[in-house]
């Protein structure tokens, strides 16, 4: 049963899929990074200041003990008011679209790769080159 276990792990696909899994979640914070940290930013810059993050509908009454601000999405969440972080989906959803166009460019550049090497013709063997050079002096001599 070890042995067989040995074999499957060993097997390419599996090691692949590790290794894709491992650089997916380092390449997921990359671009949460970007959006969070650059896009978002500059988004709300030409849009006049919007912080898309902070906005939020309030869908139920604030506690009465409650010291964090009324407009920080963060500071009602943790007081545990019901919100729908309409701002924080957009974020996210830009987080998808950039992932989305990140692996497209990946996978068309691959293709694209696979394509030139499937171009080149391949060398033929050399039992064939021999029968070859077999077959054109025959040809000569009869």
């Amino acid at each position: 049963m070890l042995q067989d276990f040995k074999a499957f792990i060993n097997k390419g696909n599996v090691v692949d899929l590790a290794v894709a899994v491992i650089i997916g979640a380092a390449f997921g914070k990359i671009v949460s990074s970007l959006t969070d940290d650059l896009i978002m930013p500059l988004i709300g810059y030409f849009t006049g200041g919007l912080d898309f993050s902070s906005h939020f509908i309030r869908l139920g009454e604030i506690p009465a003990n409650f010291t964090g601000s009324v407009t920080s999405y963060a500071d009602l969440k943790n007081a545990g008011v019901p919100l729908i972080g309409f701002g924080q989906f957009i974020t996210v959803a830009v987080n998808f679209l950039l992932i989305a166009f990140v692996v497209f460019l990946v996978v068309r550049a691959v293709q694209r790769f696979n394509k030139a090497e499937e171009a080149k013709p391949a060398e033929p063997a050399e039992d064939v080159v021999l029968l070859r050079e077999i077959l054109a002096e025959l040809k000569k001599k009869g």
